[in-house]
């Protein structure tokens, strides 16, 4: 599984269905009970209808996805009411029907939680979501898909404390999408974007890891096989000297999206720190720079796919298997002036640069950079189908490189057959 975003370059028709079981649009936005807007209301409403088009020849299947970190404002209010519910019920409908996709997922950013600074949030968020989705599940055609994207702990009760009891939701939705990305951004003190597990037992959010989201939801009602979990596609960039990931974080959980989406086609400008990983211009250009060409910025985010344009990442294919042994996934060793690090508490990578003019006598700060690649997906898909998940998804699907490394290690992880390209084949940042 996979998301497509309407805010970049990357076209409906280059994703290799081949792939992907399922595809998430993103996104469309409640506005009021009786209507759905869109992150691009220009150019969105084409993209879904094409994606869903590509899809369905594929023999696969899209999904609308509602609502985003910045798409979250006006959903406690919509929800609070039986009238408002039975409004939006109304309005998803009509969308579903208007463009043919194959279900509705969810993004509440968050159920009892203010999330985005300045979104509605009342107590009873939890009760209404759950109400809304058992009227829009009688209103939707039987074969219709309902899921929602989550945090890795339950949805808040009245209290404001996770729910206990989750398993009137699993009645309901046909999955969740488990977010287990963004639980650490830019920072001078970084630490990782996706942990898989609090290994070292060291961090203050023991909660933020893909191991603790499993255990939270299924000793709360959730079961396991109904469960996706969400991988990344992007890392971040950190102007630090550190050389390890801290594993301790007393802030909430970043925005699991950008709240400023690139629409000139260019959907990666990350914040850039150090002179070898740029955004724009000449690696001798850019030193120490916030791209500043009325773009705005995403938060120091980066591609896992632009890093190997750039050089960050040097591909490397691994040996044939020998009999008996499984195919390991391809590996990326660190480019010229970046040095690979393995952090064991999480079994993320990062890398750390070499800073340009630093001396012993006048040191100067580096860059690092927080990411997953084939090896850390791989390891997260194979929990996740160790444990009885339903599968993996990865935001989004134009991060990747251009051979589909990320998805293909994850289709590894998940035990599914590798596929071969045909000839010009390929996508991601490239």
């Amino acid at each position: 599984m996979g998301y497509f975003p309407d805010w970049t370059a990357f076209q409906p028709e280059q994703v290799d269905f081949a792939r992907f079981d399922w595809v998430d649009f993103a996104f469309a936005v409640p506005a009021s009970p009786t209507s759905l807007t869109w992150d691009d209301p220009i150019h969105a409403p084409g993209l879904l209808l094409r994606l869903v088009a590509a899809a369905h020849v594929a023999g696969k299947k899209a999904k609308l996805s509602v609502g985003g970190w910045s798409g979250s404002k006006h959903f406690s209010a919509i929800l609070a009411t039986a009238a408002t519910r039975t409004e939006f019920v109304a309005a998803v409908v009509r969308v579903y029907a208007a463009y043919g996709v194959d279900g509705v997922e969810f993004d509440w950013e968050y159920p009892g939680e203010e999330g985005n600074s300045g979104n509605g949030v009342r107590p009873g968020d939890s009760a209404d979501f759950l109400a809304f989705l058992q009227l829009l599940r009688a209103s939707l055609p039987a074969g219709a898909v309902i899921t929602a994207a989550t945090q890795s702990t339950p949805f808040a009760g009245a209290d404001g404390s996770p729910m206990g009891d989750v398993s009137a939701f699993a009645a309901v939705l046909d999955w969740i999408l488990v977010m287990n990305y963004d639980v650490w951004g830019s920072s001078p003190t970084p630490g990782p974007n996706a942990p898989l597990y609090d290994r070292c037992h060291n961090s203050t959010q023991p909660a933020a890891s893909a191991l603790a989201a499993y255990t939270q939801w299924t000793a709360a009602g959730f079961p396991a096989a109904q469960m996706v979990l969400g991988i990344p596609a992007y890392g971040y960039i950190s102007k630090s000297a550190a050389t390890h990931l801290v594993q301790r974080r007393s802030a909430p959980p970043r925005p699991s999206r950008p709240t400023v989406y690139f629409r000139n086609g260019d959907g990666n400008k990350p914040l850039v720190y150090a002179a070898d990983v740029a955004a724009q211009g000449s690696v001798a250009d850019v030193v120490d720079v916030v791209v500043a060409d009325g773009e705005g910025d995403d938060g120091g985010q980066i591609m896992f796919g632009e890093l190997v344009v750039q050089g960050a990442l040097v591909r490397q294919d691994p040996p044939p298997p020998q009999s008996g042994t499984q195919p390991q996934p391809v590996g990326y060793i660190s480019g010229p002036g970046f040095t690979r690090i393995w952090d064991e508490c999480s079994s993320t990578p990062f890398l750390v640069s070499a800073p340009p003019n630093s001396t012993a006598a006048t040191p100067s700060t580096s860059q690092v950079i927080t990411y997953d690649d084939p090896q850390s997906l791989w390891m997260k898909a194979t929990f996740a189908r160790r444990v009885g998940m339903l599968g993996v998804n990865m935001f989004d699907v134009h991060g990747d490189s251009a051979e589909w490394d990320l998805v293909d290690a994850a289709r590894m992880g998940m035990g599914l057959p590798a596929v071969v390209d045909a000839p010009g084949g390929g996508a991601g940042a490239a």
